[in-house]
């Protein structure tokens, strides 16, 4: 059984890497945004699949850590002005 998790997480983390295509070249800001999102979801479920295979308890602990600077992080771009305003959003 973990196994079939060990592969599974491998499986995320290959179809995670194709975001960073996104996050790098992506045309607006939106779209980088929504690529990094996929990167921290495809992280934290990979870290969870690695726990449940190994019985790591550290493991969840960096999913949960990630998970919560994943939204901050969202949130503290999405409200950032764009670049070349000076104003507030």
């Amino acid at each position: 059984m973990s196994a079939v998790l060990l592969a599974m997480a491998a499986a995320v983390i290959a179809t995670t890497i194709a975001a960073l295509w996104r996050a790098v070249n992506g045309p607006a800001r939106s779209d980088r945004l929504m690529s990094v999102q996929l990167l921290g979801t495809g992280a934290i479920a990979a870290l969870l699949l690695v726990a449940g295979a190994t019985g790591a308890g550290s493991a969840l602990d960096l999913a949960l850590v990630l998970a919560m600077l994943s939204s901050f992080a969202t949130i503290a771009v999405a409200l950032a002005p764009a670049p070349g305003r000076g104003g507030a959003a």
